[in-house]
């Protein structure tokens, strides 16, 4: 599949997402123009001394390092967003500069550590390490003045409203190394990765919004339990005893905690397990109990439209449809 299609995918899935965007700040999004193939503008540049600039959209993505500009040409009355995204092993680092606005007004700058679509958060509140009030950072209400934030994750997001005409600001985009990567979103349905979380009391997810195919490739936990895939579906008790497994969810939304549990593992593994997920978003899971080094291993592709999962020992059956 090209990078076109696989970025008007995802974008798809934004653009419907954000309609309702910015859940407690941002009520309704009413721009019509969508993410679609954003991201092709943001092809990456090979010289490092490169500084990439470009106007920031109300509706925007941003996919590399750089500067980007808002200035508002009207009276804006609209919620703004800008969400950014990195690599797997990448955090986001944000700055704002040539900050022009009126908070006595209405207007607002605020930076968000995650993503808001569709009022659900991602990660959700179940895996991130700060409380949400602390995931928000607020320009206006900031003293003195906050410009500066990091994300947990590789997904960052800025959402604003600015009413007077030639006011804005410049939103500048860096990406840092992060070397035990948590909360993932892939910007492609299909790779590969290991998750590895050293000894910490912390659950990783690594969500795909697309259907997709998961192959476990190997599962390394120190507290075995059990010697099964367990499908959610038919055993409600699972592996959530155990205190370290691996869980395989799929929904249509991107908080983790209120998708549906397809499967679970708490077992050592090595070899293939294979298990197809044809919703919006498939999320692989790793819940730690700080007790042990877990790592979990694994690839995925893209399911076809006209794909329905095949009848295997370690398969479940549709848990969403695909339209």
């Amino acid at each position: 599949m090209s990078p076109s299609v696989r970025t008007e995918l995802l974008f798809l899935f934004l653009s419907l997402s954000s309609r309702t965007v910015l859940s407690r700040y941002i009520e309704e999004d009413d721009t019509s123009d969508g993410l679609y193939s954003l991201l092709n503008l943001e092809q990456k540049r090979e010289s490092e001394d490169f500084i990439f600039r470009r106007p920031l959209r109300c509706l925007d993505m941003l996919a590399i390092e750089g500067h980007f500009t808002f200035v508002a040409s009207s009276p804006q009355q609209l919620s703004c967003a800008a969400f950014i995204i990195g690599e797997p092993s990448e955090v986001i680092g944000l700055e704002l500069s040539d900050v022009n606005i009126d908070c006595d007004v209405g207007d607002f700058i605020k930076i968000f550590d995650g993503w808001v679509l569709k009022g659900e958060k991602f990660p959700s509140s179940q895996d991130h390490p700060l409380p949400l009030h602390q995931r928000y950072t607020d320009i206006c209400s900031s003293t003195p003045p906050s410009h500066a934030s990091r994300s947990s994750q590789n997904v960052a997001m800025v959402f604003f409203r600015i009413h007077n005409p030639d006011s804005g600001f410049t939103l500048v985009v860096k990406k840092l190394p992060n070397p035990f990567p948590c909360n993932i979103m892939s910007q492609s349905p299909e790779g590969s990765f290991t998750m590895v979380m050293p000894h910490q009391h912390r659950n990783c997810s690594f969500s795909i919004i697309y259907p997709v195919e998961i192959q476990l490739a190997q599962l390394s936990l120190e507290q075995a339990k059990s010697n099964e895939l367990r499908p959610k579906a038919r055993l409600s008790s699972g592996c959530s005893g155990s205190g370290d497994y691996v869980e395989l969810l799929g929904g249509n939304g991107v908080d983790t905690s209120r998708m549906f549990p397809v499967a679970d593992l708490c077992f050592p593994l090595s070899g293939l397990a294979q298990m197809k997920i044809s919703c919006d978003n498939s999320v692989v899971r790793l819940v730690s109990s700080g007790n042990y080094i877990n790592r979990v291993s694994f690839r995925y592709r893209l399911l076809e439209r006209h794909q329905l999962p095949e009848a295997q020992e370690n398969s479940l059956d549709n848990m969403c449809n695909v339209e």
